[in-house]
């Protein structure tokens, strides 16, 4: 018997199984090996993925212990920003130059940035970072699009792309450093097949923080609040740029903590978005 780290959704997984990793289908408590890696999959596009589920679960389930790894293998991971009216709002206050996130919410153009490669996503449940010289950090519950090689929308996973908005704040081109950096990501642990569940443009995002055994904020808001389209984001991410082995995107948030809070070392944060999964994570803060 193998665990359901998402709430008992089934879908894609990545596990270490006898020393070697190994992508497959979770369903009804079972994992049955797919014939070939996520990156060759997604790199072969929506139908072949389709078809190597459908001959998974057909066969063989896996019978020894397995760890969860983290959802990606070689594809890149990319974010969005501003496309919630309430993060436009909260960029525009943190910001010493508020008027460049309302030009980014009404421009045509959205805001993409990179904001991990594999190498750098860890597993699932994995603690995330707060910086050592930030002031002012925190989650950002998110909807991630999984991609295939051709621009194909396959699956979902549950997000945080955590966040100094201290930095960011302090000057827009500091984002990279706002953004990126080490255990910075988190993503859940089974990539639900867009095939499998409802369009999740309306599903219902929702965060919670804790922080010595007692819940400090939550709050929430609905896919159906973004501005942008999936479809449109994917096209502005894949116009200039090739993914064979496919492609992660983070498509924005919708939640932003009161000003007053902000995340501290040993806090917990548990991201849930409707019919695709829960992310839950400690946070640490770097010693520098």
């Amino acid at each position: 018997m193998h665990d359901h780290p998402d709430g008992g959704r089934d879908g894609l997984r990545r596990v270490l199984a006898g020393g070697a990793p190994l992508l497959t289908v979770a369903r009804a408590g079972a994992l049955h090996p797919l014939d070939g890696s996520l990156a060759q999959l997604l790199g072969a596009g929506r139908e072949r993925l389709h078809d190597a589920v459908d001959r998974a679960l057909q066969g063989a389930t896996l019978t020894e212990p397995a760890t969860l790894l983290a959802p990606v293998d070689e594809q890149e991971v990319w974010a969005s920003g501003v496309t919630y009216r309430r993060s436009a709002t909260a960029r525009v206050e943190e910001s010493s130059v508020g008027d460049v996130y309302e030009l980014v919410y009404e421009a045509q153009r959205p805001e993409l940035f990179l904001k991990a490669p594999a190498a750098r996503v860890r597993a699932p449940g994995a603690a995330l970072r707060i910086r050592a010289d930030s002031t002012w950090d925190v989650p950002e519950p998110e909807l991630a699009l999984v991609i295939d090689a051709r621009g194909e929308v396959v699956g979902y996973l549950a997000a945080d792309d955590l966040s100094s908005r201290s930095i960011e704040g302090a000057n827009p081109l500091y984002l990279p450093q706002a953004k990126i950096y080490d255990d910075s990501l988190g993503l859940s642990g089974t990539i639900v097949l867009a095939r499998d569940v409802p369009d999740p443009r309306s599903a219902a995002i929702e965060l919670e923080i804790h922080r010595d055994g007692e819940r400090i904020f939550a709050g929430g808001t609905s896919v159906s609040e973004m501005k942008r389209s999936f479809d449109e984001l994917v096209a502005a991410l894949y116009l200039e740029l090739s993914f064979p082995a496919g492609a992660v995107l983070l498509t924005g948030t919708g939640v932003v903590p009161p000003d007053e809070l902000t995340l501290q070392d040993g806090d917990r944060v548990r991201i849930a978005v409707e019919g695709v999964g829960v992310l839950e994570h400690d946070i640490y803060r770097s010693s520098g």
